[in-house]
């Protein structure tokens, strides 16, 4: 696994263990888009908020999609994140083959219809913006580790344990941060 990378459009900003911010604890970020300039826009793609989409979005067909908390920045919209690429009209490739957004009435409709499985999308409330030049100051301060992204981190099966499975993968140096404490103080 690479790390060490530079923050940019599909790569993963992995949370350093002390890190104590409410939304970025523990937390893995896909970076959506990356400009030094204009900023970054992101999702943290590893926390679910146990709650299913249809008990969030009203007028969505029916369905058993988990929700995932995106960040801090504006929690009351629905962002989402696919593998259905063209399928997805206005869709914006990431890497691989993972997409962003796109024509929210065709993937209802692709819902509705059962074409869609819950391994081909996400949905999250709110995402995690940087304006230009605050996350290379955060890069500075040794609070991410950045690393590359593939398909099956970005839809992994166990949301709840990527951060620390990502650290193990990354060698010993990174491994044992994956058993720090929550509060290192009761430790």
């Amino acid at each position: 696994m690479k790390r060490n990378l530079q923050p940019s459009q599909g790569r993963l900003l992995i949370s350093e263990p002390a890190l104590r911010d409410f939304y970025f604890s523990k937390s893995v970020v896909l970076l959506i888009e990356h400009t030094p300039e204009e900023g970054t826009f992101g999702l943290i793609i590893n926390k679910p908020v146990h709650l299913k989409l249809n008990e969030v979005v009203k007028d969505f067909p029916q369905n058993e999609f988990p929700l995932y908390l995106g960040g801090p920045v504006h929690p009351e919209r629905l962002f989402y994140i696919h593998t259905l690429g063209e399928k997805l009209p206005g869709s914006i490739h990431i890497f691989g083959d993972i997409y962003w957004g796109g024509d929210i009435n065709k993937l209802m409709e692709l819902i509705d219809l059962k074409l869609v499985g819950m391994d081909q999308v996400r949905f999250f409330i709110g995402y995690s913006g940087w304006e230009a030049g605050q996350l290379d100051r955060e890069m500075g301060e040794k609070s991410w580790i950045v690393t590359q992204a593939s398909h099956e981190s970005v839809l992994a099966k166990s949301p709840e344990a990527m951060w620390g499975n990502m650290l193990k993968k990354m060698g010993y140096d990174y491994a044992i941060w994956a058993n720090f404490p929550a509060d290192p103080i009761l430790n």
